[in-house]
């Protein structure tokens, strides 16, 4: 408890705004890839490409935000950015009933718990939303949450810089990753019990409880967050430039980016691959929220205890380990065709799979993901924080771009919609090889940790030139 005494009012606030956004965003994140197929009509590779770049473009304009916000001001720009969240969700949900309004689209409606039991098997009935241009409406309002993402994103890990000192940032940015594991484990738990009672409309009205969630992080910001370390406020674009191109001189953070986007585009088939996957694979009782659940719960309970034991070691250290561990847990993905069809643990054997593999890559990324940030955070000159910490994040653009683009591609080949196949036997034998899209997951794990053994080698052997 002394501890936590140790970080201000500041330091708490952004915390809890950034539990809320998270909760926001990972309850309708969670379900995007269905929201754009079973609400909108694109297509496996659509949904995937659309949502890599939503994913993509969120981490990529975290280096600009980030050295904006550092010149206009860490308040007025989260405020900003809670204020037009909640827009664009009411958007995400409001567009359905346009489209529907206008009889181009009809989505199931239940009528009691036997016909809902029924219509989870059953789809919207599209009548010329797939044909036509108003469905890429869906653009401009992810364009909204994009920046708006951005914004908070890059200002809250670089607050957590801000109000931390070199003896507690460690532990700080260890209780912030704690913090955003509880807000996205709580938006994932949304929507399967909401998908359970309401059919197909869930992917609909999950957007209005994520809309109510920013306004509560813009009210809790509006009157909590005030702090007194604002240095860099009022820098000019010069001076931001400057900083920028510093930032691409410097090729150990350059090349641990490269490593680290290995790591997360594994990660990002929590959100891109795994929720089709089990529902096409076990069924649609399967529940996708749930499973990927066990990551953050996996975070949340066993963080500060990683951080703790690993805090005499360098942040290099613990990336290593948790980098060495993440091609295990794609290949452990892939192993559940190979136990039966007996439930394990009263779960489906792919389930079941899923859940270590899940359980196995949560604790690669408490090794991982707060040393990384206190990894740039030390590397960031005063007044500078909410760039590098915006910089830091290009791990997790190329990560969208690889993992969901890839993903739409291997769920087609490997794991189709079963809409597209006359009977269920051709699904069947197109969905044979199934597993298979785990192992290109788990190649690019073992080049990350190949990669890493090399550059920790060549670094030390350049810092210890440097000592002598």
């Amino acid at each position: 408890m002394s501890q936590l005494t140790k970080f201000n009012k500041a330091y708490w606030t952004v915390n809890i705004g950034e539990m809320l956004e998270r909760t926001a965003y990972y309850a309708i994140f969670i379900a995007i890839t269905f929201y754009l197929s079973n609400i909108l009509g694109f297509s496996d590779i659509e949904a995937g490409i659309i949502s890599g770049l939503f994913s993509a473009f969120t981490y990529f304009l975290q280096m600009f935000s980030g050295a904006y916000a550092d010149r206009l001001g860490y308040r007025k720009s989260m405020l900003l950015a809670f204020g037009l969240m909640p827009i664009a969700y009411l958007s995400l949900g409001l567009l359905p009933y346009m489209y529907e309004g206008l009889g181009l689209v009809k989505y199931e409606v239940p009528n009691g718990a036997s016909a809902l039991i029924a219509n989870m098997t059953t789809h919207t009935e599209y009548t010329g939303l797939q044909e036509s241009g108003l469905r890429w409406l869906i653009i401009p309002v992810l364009l909204i949450l994009v920046v708006t993402g951005s914004i908070t994103k890059s200002i809250i890990r670089a607050s957590v810089a801000r109000e931390t000192t070199t003896e507690t940032r460690a532990k700080g940015y260890s209780i912030f990753y704690m913090i955003v594991n509880i807000g996205a484990f709580s938006g994932k738990s949304i929507i399967d019990p909401l998908r359970g009672w309401i059919g197909q409309r869930a992917y609909i009205y999950v957007n209005f409880i994520s809309a109510a969630l920013c306004v509560i992080a813009f009210v809790v910001t509006l009157v909590f967050y005030h702090s007194v370390n604002n240095e860099g406020e009022g820098k000019s674009f010069r001076e931001i430039g400057r900083g920028m191109i510093k930032l691409f001189t410097q090729p150990r953070l350059l090349i641990l980016i490269l490593i680290s986007a290995g790591f997360w585009t594994i990660q990002q088939q929590l959100y891109a691959s795994m929720p089709k996957y089990v529902v096409r694979m076990v069924g649609e009782s399967a529940k996708p929220g749930w499973i990927a659940n066990v990551n953050p719960l996996v975070v949340v309970l066993l963080v500060n205890v990683v951080t703790r034991i690993m805090k005499k070691r360098s942040a290099l250290s613990s990336i290593f380990i948790g980098i060495l561990l993440v091609p295990i847990a794609a290949l452990i993905m892939s192993t559940g065709h190979t136990l039966g069809n007996e439930y394990i643990f009263g779960m489906h054997p792919i389930t079941f799979t899923l859940v270590l593999g899940i359980m196995l890559q949560g604790l690669c990324e408490c090794f991982i993901t707060p040393r990384y940030l206190e990894y740039f955070s030390y590397h960031a000159p005063k007044g500078e924080e909410g760039l590098y910490l915006g910089f830091s994040q290009l791990d997790s653009f190329l990560s969208s771009i690889i993992g969901f683009f890839m993903s739409g591609f291997l769920l087609d080949k490997y794991c189709p919609d079963p809409q597209k196949f006359a009977t269920h036997e051709e699904w069947l034998a197109a969905s044979a090889h199934a597993h298979y899209i785990w192992y290109y997951f788990a190649a690019i794990g073992i080049v990350a940790a190949l990669t890493l053994i090399i550059f920790s080698m060549i670094t030390k052997r350049i810092d210890s030139k440097k000592s002598v």
